[in-house]
């Protein structure tokens, strides 16, 4: 399916999407990009239908072609804070806050968000393979968060995150169950099936 170019025609969009929810270690990452009117490129696509390759040359291209693009981290120890929910939510808003454009209209991926400023904004299910400006925010979140899990994993290689990226894989679970929480982990997740590891730092 062909990606759409803009929800309302004449109105400045952001896309807005994040990466890392259901995972047990590292933060949420989120990503906000407006695209220039008229703009197309064939080859952007729900980030999660991407390769890995393919994800980071469209990072380039996005950051060079779009108007304007912001990426924001919530880190695990703000996550347990706020919950899981709300630290999307307050990394889209602080991506929004980054952008050097004020949008018109917020395209968000999913079906819930906290309304930022007075700008009106759309929820879009499975709004990554929809529209494009929400793909280019799903390709930037995923990139930069995948760069920051591949850089700790080199801190803490036994969990696997260079490949997991924090998700709960049999590897990652063996090693929490094995060596114990790291500092990246987020205590309010149950990082093992049956029972939650108490985090002693």
């Amino acid at each position: 399916m062909k990606l759409k170019a803009f929800h309302t025609k004449g109105k400045i969009e952001a896309g807005c999407d994040e990466a890392g929810r259901g995972c047990l270690a590292g933060p949420v990452v989120a990503a906000a990009v407006i695209l220039p009117k008229g703009y197309s490129n064939e080859l952007l696509n729900d980030s999660k239908k991407l390769t890995d390759k393919k994800r980071n040359e469209l990072r380039t291209i996005i950051e060079k072609e779009s108007l304007s693009y912001a990426v924001a981290f919530i880190d695990n120890n703000e996550i347990d804070e706020l919950n899981i929910l709300r630290a999307s939510f307050t990394a889209m808003h602080r991506a929004l806050d980054n952008l050097n454009t004020t949008p018109e209209l917020i395209l968000v991926d999913g079906n819930r968000f906290i309304p930022y400023k007075e700008i009106q904004h759309e929820c879009v299910i499975k709004g990554d393979g929809k529209f494009m400006s929400i793909a280019a925010a799903s390709i930037l979140a995923k990139t930069y968060r995948d760069e920051y899990m591949e850089k700790i994993h080199e801190e803490y290689p036994e969990y696997g995150w260079e490949k997991n990226k924090g998700y709960p894989t049999k590897i990652h679970r063996a090693a929490i169950k094995k060596l114990g929480a790291t500092p990246f982990h987020r205590a309010t997740f149950k990082l093992l099936p049956d029972e939650q590891l108490k985090m002693d730092f």
